[in-house]
């Protein structure tokens, strides 16, 4: 009994000394998004600071922006980073990676609609390492006119969620449809909450709505079903999700009044507002948040403070 106690006392320690060495980076652009790459750093995952600096100029695209930019770090260490490289005109769009977030691979311009001819834009792109197929998912919402039924929203701005998969960004899958939930839908992230168990939070871009919802699936590719009501106020956008504790925060742009919000839930069923326990610097844009090492953050910010 009394090793079973120690045992256990030795694991409790473990898990929250893992805690405790854990840190975030939430990747971040400010219009007009000529810049760059930005990023800014927590260590709890509430209050975040500001890197003041571009860790990436865009240098891909016809309009040679970066907007939306995703980010997700491989088993390896690598960091993958994909983004929106232009407003509309693009069949693709821009890839870098990157072992420290100082020294960047040649970017590349990923093109994925090229099949569908009229296709209006490709935005936000979005990274999810699938740890059963050992596979990078990436999804992103484009506008391919008069394929999909509409509400009141423009036929330009009628979109519908694609997705391709690699193993090493070097040859991907074909194009496929990732969710058609009956109205436009953009800025879609996939969250595992367990196994076999998934759930993807979304904007709802129709008018009146523009507001967050979320679907259910057993597999990181759908089919996504059971979409919600939403949880959030009108004219939000550009969500990301991190894991606290028992629980999950979801980040969004909360654009009409130019703030960043997030709520909280343990289920993705009830939700509870987070802003007051939040601090994000003023001109955050659309990003997503990814879990380092307090080591690794400690490099960082010793290594961008040197010239």
């Amino acid at each position: 009994m009394r090793l079973k106690i120690i045992y256990f006392l030795i694991a409790v320690a473990f898990v929250f000394s893992s805690c405790s060495q854990k840190a975030y980076l939430f990747t971040s652009f400010h219009e007009p998004a000529t810049e760059g790459l930005r990023m800014l750093y927590s260590t709890d995952a509430y209050h975040w600071t500001a890197f003041d600096t571009v860790l990436l100029r865009p240098e891909v695209g016809q309009q040679k922006v970066m907007r939306d930019p995703s980010m997700v770090q491989g088993p390896d260490g690598t960091f993958h980073l994909v983004w929106t490289s232009s407003w509309r005109g693009d069949k693709g769009f821009g890839y870098a990676s990157s072992k420290d977030l100082i020294h960047w691979s040649s970017q590349q311009f990923i093109s994925v609609m090229d099949k569908e001819p009229t296709t209006v834009n490709v935005w936000a792109p979005e990274l999810f390492y699938d740890d059963v197929e050992k596979q990078y998912i990436i999804i992103w919402a484009s506008t391919i006119p008069f394929r999909f039924p509409k509400g009141e929203e423009e036929e330009e701005n009628n979109h519908r969620m694609y997705y391709t998969t690699t193993k090493d960004f070097k040859t991907f899958s074909p194009t496929k449809l990732f969710i058609d939930p009956g109205f436009s839908v953009i800025d879609a992230v996939i969250v595992k909450r367990a196994k076999n168990d998934y759930a993807l939070v979304l904007k709802d871009n129709t008018r009146p709505e523009r507001d967050l919802k979320v679907a259910f699936a057993d597999n990181p590719l759908g089919p996504y079903k059971n979409v919600s009501a939403p949880y959030t106020k009108k004219f939000t956008e550009g969500p990301t999700v991190v894991k606290v504790k028992d629980g999950w925060l979801i980040y969004f742009d909360s654009y009409d009044d130019k703030s960043y919000g997030a709520v909280k839930t343990k289920d993705f069923i009830t939700f509870e507002d987070a802003n007051a326990e939040i601090s994000v610097p003023l001109n955050h844009k659309h990003g997503t948040i990814v879990p380092v090492s307090k080591s690794f953050l400690k490099r960082l910010k010793k290594n961008l403070a040197t010239p």
